[in-house]
């Protein structure tokens, strides 16, 4: 049995909620979106679009089990999606790196010989603050937004694996709010032995 399946989910005004066949639509200020739930579950809306519930039919069932929880969770992510929206906040170290968007293409300079061109997904918009990084200090920041978690976590994380921070000086394309742990590095001996 789900705890987490067996909550409701609230529906705050200013949202409306659709339900055709298995597929659930969520509609708000900042957008819509859809999920199509498995259906070995049943998805209720109840108090005139208010609530929603995601009813398990069979709970001694462990696929059914699986599924209860998760589809109670993303049915509730698309309404703080429609609502407040996701954001990534992320930061690129190392001397001469740089990021910029160009014909709906998030282009990178991390150090390699080539540009890095990463379509930008439908649904995600990028926001650049600061372009280029300076030093080893300031590093360049932009941010990923949209109504869907799933869309903006998983092209963050495609961005972060471009180059990942190395252990050593913290080079690389890292989250915002992520902490590199430093390697130190060799010691070499001084003087003549």
């Amino acid at each position: 049995m789900s705890r987490i399946g067996n909550k409701p989910v609230a529906v705050p005004q200013g949202v409306k909620v659709e339900q055709q066949g298995q597929t659930v639509k969520v509609t708000g200020p900042l957008g819509s979106a859809a999920f199509t739930h498995d259906p070995c579950l049943t998805v209720k809306i109840e108090d005139s679009g208010s609530r929603v519930d995601v009813v398990n039919p069979q709970p001694g069932d462990r696929r059914h089990r699986e599924l209860h929880g998760t589809t109670r969770a993303l049915i509730a992510n698309m309404i703080v999606g429609v609502t407040q929206g996701y954001q990534k906040k992320m930061e690129i170290y190392g001397t001469g790196y740089n990021v910029k968007e160009v014909g709906g293409k998030l282009v990178l300079q991390v150090g390699f010989a080539h540009l890095v061109e990463m379509p930008i997904p439908s649904g995600v918009k990028v926001t650049i603050d600061v372009p280029a990084t300076r030093g080893n200090e300031v590093p360049a920041k932009f941010g990923l937004s949209g109504v869907d978690k799933c869309a903006v976590a998983q092209f963050a994380a495609e961005i972060r694996k471009v180059k990942p921070p190395e252990p050593y000086k913290g080079k690389g394309i890292r989250y915002a709010d992520e902490h590199i742990r430093h390697k130190v590095g060799k010691a070499f001996a001084s003087g003549a032995s």
